[in-house]
């Protein structure tokens, strides 16, 4: 049992209120009451988010482009892995944390890491020994393009955190 539900009292339970939000990447709204196994996922699902370059604007002259697809890349496993944990009564269905979570990556992220990902690792497979990184990085003739998507995609993904953090209990509607 987590601490989260250790914590967790009858006064706790009558909090549980009724979440109605627009999600993300056109996927409609969304309204149910999260109970307290969603609420946990939810909590899990927004640190992961909030603390990586997914929801941070990434200037054009700052940071990789590699890094933030990775670390974007990584959401599938962390995503998954807490949903696992988190058991069926999160869902996987809509409404719930685990639909929501399910279709943000497959309807959100993954379009977005299928066409980026390959393209930069042809990209990156061009560059000669003597060169850094990020200069090399930088002489991509789509690496504006990508940043600009990086932003948009950032957009949507911060409206998801929001959505985790409505139903996490620790932001306002």
């Amino acid at each position: 049992m987590s601490l989260f539900k250790r914590l967790m009292t009858r006064g706790d339970m009558a909090r549980l209120t009724k979440v109605k939000v627009a999600l993300p990447f056109g996927i409609g709204e969304a309204e149910w009451t999260p109970d307290n196994a969603e609420r946990d996922a939810a909590w899990c699902l927004y640190v992961e988010l909030v603390t990586r370059i997914a929801v941070q604007e990434l200037p054009g002259d700052v940071g990789l482009l590699r890094e933030a697809l990775s670390s974007l890349y990584s959401l599938f496993g962390t995503t998954r892995e807490i949903l696992k944990n988190a058991g069926p009564r999160v869902g996987a269905r809509m409404p719930s944390i685990g639909g929501i979570a399910i279709r943000v990556l497959n309807v959100g992220l993954r379009p977005f890491l299928s066409k980026w990902h390959p393209q930069l690792l042809s990209w990156e497979l061009q560059r000669d020994a003597t060169s850094a990184q990020a200069e090399h990085e930088r002489k991509w003739q789509h690496a504006g393009e990508l940043r600009r998507e990086l932003n948009a995609l950032r957009k949507e993904l911060t409206k998801y955190a929001h959505i985790l953090g409505v139903a996490a209990g620790v932001e306002a509607a």
